[in-house]
């Protein structure tokens, strides 16, 4: 892509975030969000692939579908009490219809379907955009409006996130597909937590971005696309599939790893609000995700020795490890000990 498009989109893609969370008026943070669908377009479809072309449009007609309804919410919001301001007390219909529009936009069940159509059309860097970045704006939107949201709606799409996430990725054995069944689930923690305690959630968003763009920066620096082809990673890196090791179960959420936090600290509080029945379902579904986890660690490590055979394809040459990795990975693993600084 030319350098001079590049740094248009990916400054009309930092904009448009910039915008959505920091406006108090409907508007304006609907032009953000319309900034960021326009802007990750040309980043999803500068394949020039018929996928690619795929995924553009279904994530254009869904994001757009979204955005829509938010626009339709604040519309009768203002009809009814003359304000366009976001932190003023909505009426119930405009409260559901944005809780919707916001599920739609995260890709959290029942209007997930999109989501891992879109990661598996596109490459992995428009992925990991699409899987972190893209989810900041929405988010942004849900800590503004979390009180005037209707709790009982978030918590029931919370739960059947996190259970539509880890039965979704039992069955998968494309990278990008496991990483969007990750994401519906991780979301549907932070969904769950959102009425009750806001910190938490930034907390669950701060942890989750941390694990999961070294994640992808590893996928993109073995070309793993499949599991066939995670299981010559070894060939490149031995340190690296160690480290993918570690970082997938810290994604499942097993401790002393950093992806343990927030789960502890979410089921801490759902238990101390009475909620039994729901943080045990959320509890048992954290068991269907980390299965398949430990599926991509099992195919990952345990499979082949850490040497080059004549039968592997991915020889060992000088790996180009990017410096952010090297940054990302004790972050993503080793946070758990600073959980009470961090919950302050």
């Amino acid at each position: 892509m030319n350098p001079a498009s590049s740094a248009i989109i990916l400054s009309s893609l930092a904009t448009g975030t910039i915008i959505t969370a920091s406006s108090f008026h409907w508007f304006m943070a609907w032009i953000g969000l319309e900034m960021n669908t326009l802007a990750i377009i040309p980043i999803i479809s500068k394949q020039h692939h018929p996928r690619a072309t795929e995924a553009a449009t279904k994530y254009f007609l869904t994001q757009a579908a979204a955005s829509a309804l938010i626009l339709f919410s604040s519309t009768i919001n203002a009809w009814q009490s003359g304000m366009w301001d976001i932190t003023q007390p909505a009426n119930s219909l405009s409260s559901i219809l944005f809780t919707m529009a916001l599920a739609m936009k995260l890709g959290l069940a029942p209007a997930h379907f999109w989501l891992p159509e879109v990661l598996q059309g596109t490459t992995m860097p428009a992925a990991l955009i699409i899987s972190t970045w893209q989810k900041l704006a929405p988010m942004a939107l849900i800590f503004l409006t979390t009180n005037n949201l209707s709790p009982t709606t978030m918590m029931l799409i919370g739960t059947l996130s996190t259970c539509v996430g880890g039965w979704g990725g039992l069955n998968q054995t494309q990278t990008r597909k496991l990483m969007a069944y990750s994401s519906i689930a991780h979301f549907g923690w932070m969904m769950a937590i959102s009425p009750l305690l806001t910190n938490i959630m930034l907390l669950a968003l701060m942890v989750y971005i941390i694990m999961t763009t070294p994640m992808f920066m590893m996928l993109i620096m073995t070309k793993s696309k499949t599991l066939q082809n995670m299981t010559t990673t070894g060939a490149i890196s031995p340190a690296l599939t160690a480290a993918s090791l570690l970082l997938l179960l810290s994604l499942g959420g097993l401790p002393p790893l950093s992806g343990f936090m927030p789960k502890w600290l979410i089921l801490t509080e759902l238990i101390n609000q009475n909620l039994i029945m729901m943080s045990t379902i959320m509890a048992m579904s954290t068991l269907l995700s980390l299965f398949f986890y430990l599926r991509l660690t099992y195919i990952t490590t345990l499979t082949l020795a850490p040497n080059t055979l004549n039968t592997t394809y991915k020889w060992r040459l000088t790996p180009n490890t990017p410096a952010l990795l090297t940054a990302a990975i004790p972050a993503a693993l080793l946070a758990l000990p600073i959980t009470p600084i961090m919950t302050q």
